[in-house]
């Protein structure tokens, strides 16, 4: 089973209006602690069939680490496990209906991740521990066909990172004995003699996730819903990706990073942000004509239908701020690949299928960039009523349009302004006048309001999170950045949606002509 070959497609990005909605994986309801690739997964693609919503849009599926965010993955290639479909696991005779008792124990409408990582790790190390001696002839051979597909490319790599990490009690890859920690050939055998379960039970989990996704993306390309992908910039610095790539980051010797990834002080956060993540080492990545970079992206692009690369504005330049700082205020901007990376990228794997973040402090060199290569931008209306001079005509067919996004206040929470917002109260006044005006609409309504006017836009595709479309409040926030405290935790709740809600929104995707 192979992972990497790209899918034809019936299309890329959209050649006329449609409509999406935004919802982490891990937000999808279900009894068994977090959001998974099961029942409820096909459940809201038919829902979204249903709302006539052609494009979901999800964050990174990596296997999370410290802080739980899924733009800190442990893997660029992996997937998160604690996605996995258990209830499928007692169908491949894997795991006992009983098996799953203490995952119905955790809350349904928020992720406790403190409680469930252990719990479902444990579940899943049970499930793979079973493999050999409950998998059906079938699946056997399927995993063997995974393993000889990805092995040698990823999976082997990872696997034993994970296996190390387990060993070192979780700590970061540079804290490890340097044998280990530097990858030495003779010390890297003797563990995998040592762990050779561990790390055989990695392999299966990474397949039995794949062939999950590979099921659930089939069933969406039936009910013609198209999964659009996202891609962090940056690798995180406690990753595979970093343990194998030290000469392609700006690292130290011992694995610490010599700078640091971040953005200066912005509408999110007054101080910036100090992200943490090692920059990359672009003339070593040139020399070799962007090889990382164009497998990085072969096996995103096969995934999804759709592909959104985080943090665009760093390939033009990028923030880059001193390991050893506690500030992102003490960096500085720095050249990225611009047009060398972005041609090679359009002549191994094309263009037609990404979209630029370009969110932030976008020069004049950003927007040349993104529009040389052809790539669709995204819109924010909450950032574009921030502005004086808005004007939806702006908002042009070469992008995406949202009321919101992961990182923002739900468009009822923004409205009037939350805590922590770094806005000040003056200008959470002017933009609500400004808001009602534009959508004439009330405080009450807003989220329908905002949703109505990306409708109207241009953008060839307009999209919500699934918190705008129920009219959530701040509660239902799921990132703050700058504040490591309770994201990524929000949950969608099986009543939530109702026929008349569902009916509503189908009707507003097509009286704005956006039914593809």
């Amino acid at each position: 089973m192979t992972i990497d070959a790209k899918p034809d497609k019936r299309s890329a990005w959209p050649d006329k209006p449609c409509a999406g909605v935004c919802l982490h994986l891990t937000s999808l309801p279900g009894p068994y602690g977090i959001g998974e690739l099961g029942a409820a997964a096909f459940d809201f693609i038919d829902t979204l069939a249903k709302m006539r919503l052609q494009v979901w849009q999800i964050l990174p599926a990596g296997p999370t680490g410290f802080g739980d965010s899924p733009y800190q993955p442990l893997s660029d290639r992996a997937g998160n496990e604690m996605l996995i479909d258990v209830a499928a696991l007692v169908d491949d005779g894997l795991l006992e209906p009983d098996d799953l008792d203490t995952l119905r124990e955790l809350p349904v409408d928020t992720v406790d991740f403190a409680a469930l990582l252990p719990r479902k790790t444990a579940i899943l190390g049970l499930a793979a521990s079973r493999f050999s001696g409950r998998a059906s002839a079938a699946l056997k051979l399927a995993y063997q066909d995974f393993i000889e597909a990805h092995d040698a490319r990823w999976l082997r790599d990872y696997a034993r990172f994970r296996a190390l990490k387990d060993c070192n009690g979780q700590k970061s890859w540079t804290t490890w004995s340097s044998p280990v920690r530097d990858r030495d050939p003779a010390a890297m055998r003797r563990f995998e003699k040592a762990a050779r379960q561990a790390i055989e039970n990695v392999r299966i989990c990474q397949f039995l996730y794949y062939r999950q996704w590979r099921k659930l993306r089939a069933y969406a390309r039936k009910q013609g819903v198209q999964l659009f992908g996202d891609l962090p910039i940056y690798v995180a610095p406690d990753s595979v990706d970093a343990w194998t790539s030290r000469e392609l980051l700006h690292m130290n010797d011992d694995g610490t990073p010599r700078l640091v990834a971040g953005v200066p002080p912005d509408y999110f956060s007054a101080d910036g942000q100090l992200w943490g993540n090692p920059v990359y080492n672009w003339p070593a990545h040139a020399e070799n004509g962007f090889q990382w970079w164009l497998d990085r992206l072969r096996h995103a692009l096969a995934q999804t239908d759709l592909l959104r690369i985080d943090h665009f504005r760093g390939f033009e330049s990028y923030w880059a701020v001193p390991g050893a700082a506690t500030s992102a205020r003490d960096g500085e901007w720095l050249p990225g690949p611009g047009n060398a990376l972005f041609d090679a990228i359009r002549d191994a794997l094309g263009l037609d299928s990404i979209v630029a973040e370009d969110l932030g402090l976008i020069t004049a060199e950003v927007e040349t960039l993104r529009r040389q290569h052809g790539l669709p931008g995204m819109k924010v209306l909450q950032f574009e009523l921030a502005r004086e001079d808005f004007n939806l005509a702006d908002i042009k067919a070469d992008c995406v349009c949202y009321t919101a996004t992961h990182d923002s206040d739900t468009t009822r929470g923004w409205l009037n302004g939350s805590p922590g917002d770094t806005r000040k109260r003056s200008e959470i006044r002017t933009t609500k006048k400004r808001a009602l005006q534009f959508t004439a609409g009330t405080a009450k309504s807003i989220h329908r309001d905002l949703i109505r006017l990306a409708f109207s836009s241009e953008a060839r595709l307009a999209i919500a999170p699934m918190q705008d479309y129920l009219g959530l409040g701040s509660s239902a926030r799921l990132n703050k950045p700058g504040n490591p405290e309770n994201n990524w935790r929000w949950r969608m709740r099986d009543d939530h949606m109702d026929d008349v809600l569902i009916a509503d929104i189908a009707n507003c995707v097509s009286l704005a002509g956006r039914s593809c």
